[in-house]
């Protein structure tokens, strides 16, 4: 999988006599399995490159392309296809259904109830540490089992990317240190990117985007790096 943005700006409130600009001129190209984290202060732009990039938010200028599919070509129902096949969602906020079981809400993305979807649900709950929590409702859960909820059910379809912004925000640091094992597994078969504060959940990150005031400020490669 290929991201590749030309010239992206963004900006909010376009008609509005205050005008804020998210992103300004930003060039960049990510491809390949990997853990991609995006750092920077609050109100950088951290969330913007990430919502353009997954097509949640259409940039107000320039480019932004996936598998040299430009999202500007494509209709809304299309672009909501695109996301809905290949991409996962894991937000600051949950956005779990209260009315449903944790299961319930994790088999909601492939709209199956059969047993090897169930197992698959279940084994990824283990796997999070919240099996126990299966029958019960979000508002039952703490934040951080809710999160944990969130994660499993953005894994549930196997996209080709996940996107995560701030994805560990409610868990400590142990527990954020294991879903981050889990995402860092993940890249065996595709791209995690991780809009994040918390620079230590990116020690085993391939690219590290720097975002400052809008634009990109640096890109590095720590395990290229510190390799000898």
């Amino acid at each position: 999988m290929t991201f590749t943005l030309e010239n992206v700006n963004l900006i909010y409130d376009i008609e509005k006599e205050v005008q804020t600009l998210a992103l300004r001129d930003v060039n960049l190209t990510l491809s390949g399995n990997k853990l991609i984290g995006i750092l920077g202060p609050s109100g950088s732009g951290k969330s913007s490159l990430l919502y353009a990039m997954a097509g949640l938010r259409r940039p107000t200028s320039g480019n932004v392309a996936y598998n040299d599919r430009t999202y500007g070509s494509l209709s809304a129902p299309a672009l909501a296809t695109l996301r809905r096949k290949e991409f996962g969602f894991v937000f600051q906020r949950h956005f779990l259904i209260n009315y449903m079981t944790v299961l319930e809400n994790l088999l909601t993305p492939l709209n199956k109830n059969t047993g090897p979807v169930r197992e698959k649900a279940l084994s990824l709950l283990e796997r999070l540490g919240i099996v126990h929590a299966a029958g019960k409702r979000p508002y039952q859960l703490s934040g951080g089992q809710r999160q944990r909820a969130a994660i499993a059910r953005a894994l549930m379809n196997d996209p080709q990317v996940i996107f995560g912004d701030e994805p560990t925000a409610a868990l400590d640091h142990q527990s954020a240190r294991e879903v981050m094992s889990l995402l860092e597994e993940y890249t065996a078969h595709a791209m995690v990117i991780i809009v994040t504060h918390d620079e230590s959940i990116l020690e085993n990150a391939d690219t590290i985007i720097r975002i400052w005031d809008g634009s990109i400020a640096e890109i590095a490669s720590p395990k290229a790096e510190g390799q000898p």
